[in-house]
């Protein structure tokens, strides 16, 4: 969970086991392979990652980047909604006198070939991310989705699950848009949101960037700074679905046949590193989500000593560093899984495990630099994993069907670890 200014070579590296992950470690992987300039070897070392050889005056332009399609039979739309929660105070920014959210609605689609395909961030975010993140704009082109702006709901399915996605700490909520768009492809409705002030960069209509601003961390795991983020993730994933409800009674602000397909009866949750720890305290904090899901992320708060009664998946990198999951887990009293990807890292479970490899070559990041960053699991090979066991548990919970690679092990996804077995 990096502060996003963290992602800069010039700054101060610290370790911090709130996401079970160690800064230092993701912060100087980052941004060796961001900006091919130096990564900390075991010895706490840095070292120069070398660059590719170039003729004089060669400049190589920017790596297109590209999203997996999807292998589902839908058609995608995506719409943005700018919500304002009046009952509430901004909790990062005093002079905020209102709590502003944006979250962003993908959903299936009738085919609208002329319609324009949705960026994978917006313009004036994407300038602030690509300058304090990873992905710099000398480097890669940020891609388009696969998803058109506004176009009108396929309503020929009829009510449709929704399912809610809450980033990382410091992340966005296109994190992990080839996970969405799968979702989406097979008949979901997905709801991502981004958390102001604990996203790294947020844009509001009219260009306006609120940027990160939430304290430091001290790095604990009972950090007084991430326990208030989560309860106010909390918050606003309880305001996402109360505005929802409304838009959806009234049949406002959105595409049209949109609100006739929402089934706000039935949904889920998923969230990467501080978004897993969202679901978990939404769900223990009485909000109506059904099942939810956990990609790599600690758990904090009253949910590790009281656990769940509800369906939740636990998926996590390939390492036993989260102290928080054999303490909830015998507390998870309804369907569980934990699930253990080999050769996979904190950032295996966003878009980075399929962007990385395509602009590796161009920043010059050697294939030890790329393994330690998003591990030794080949990208492709990875997101395909997670598409399945994700699409196979909303599936189970949310459609009843029945989810056979769920049972337990299986020569096809000899990847995937049950920890725990199947209880």
């Amino acid at each position: 969970m990096p502060h996003p200014a963290s992602s800069s070579p010039s700054s101060t590296l610290r370790t911090s086991r709130t996401d079970g992950i160690s800064r230092r470690r993701m912060v100087t992987t980052g941004t060796a392979l961001a900006a091919g300039l130096a990564v900390t070897a075991a010895s706490g070392t840095p070292v120069v990652a070398a660059s590719p050889r170039r003729a004089p005056g060669d400049v190589q332009p920017p790596v297109r980047l590209v999203l997996p399609r999807p292998s589902g039979p839908h058609a995608l739309g995506t719409v943005a909604l700018h919500l304002s929660d009046r009952s509430r105070r901004d909790p990062w920014v005093a002079t905020r006198p209102v709590r502003e959210l944006m979250v962003q609605l993908w959903y299936p689609a009738r085919a609208a070939a002329g319609q324009p395909r949705a960026p994978w961030m917006t313009g004036q975010a994407a300038k602030v991310f690509q300058q304090t993140g990873y992905l710099l704009p000398e480097y890669a082109t940020l891609p388009d989705t696969h998803a058109r702006i506004g176009t009108a709901a396929d309503t020929r399915g009829g009510r449709r699950p929704v399912i809610l996605y809450s980033h990382g700490h410091g992340q966005h909520r296109s994190s992990s848009t080839a996970l969405v768009e799968e979702l989406v492809s097979h008949g979901y409705i997905v709801v991502t949101i981004d958390h102001t002030y604990d996203a790294g960069q947020v844009e509001f209509p009219g260009g306006r960037v609120e940027k990160y601003a939430m304290p430091p961390l001290t790095g604990e795991d009972d950090d007084p700074v991430i326990l208030k983020a989560v309860d106010v993730r909390v918050a606003d994933t309880r305001f996402v679905l109360e505005e929802l409800s409304r838009r959806v009674r009234g049949r406002r602000n959105l595409p049209h046949g949109l609100g006739d397909i929402l089934d706000l009866s039935r949904t889920a949750m998923f969230g990467h590193s501080l978004g897993g720890a969202t679901t978990a305290s939404a769900m223990a904090a009485g909000t109506p989500i059904v099942a939810g899901a956990n990609l790599d992320g600690s758990l904090f708060g009253p949910v590790v000593t009281k656990g769940l009664r509800k369906p939740f998946l636990l998926m996590g990198e390939d390492a036993d560093n989260k102290p928080s999951w054999p303490e909830v887990w015998p507390r998870l009293r309804g369907w569980r899984r934990h699930l253990r990807l080999t050769g996979t890292r904190h950032f295996s479970f966003t878009d980075y495990e399929t962007f990385m490899p395509q602009v590796a070559a161009r920043l010059g990041a050697t294939d030890e630099q790329l393994a330690e960053f998003i591990g030794s699991l080949d990208g492709t090979r990875g997101i395909d994993v997670q598409r399945r066991f994700l699409l196979a548990y909303f599936d189970l919970h949310l459609r009843g069907r029945r989810a056979p690679v769920l049972e337990g092990p299986s020569p096809r996804y000899p990847e995937v670890r049950f920890i725990g077995g199947v209880g």
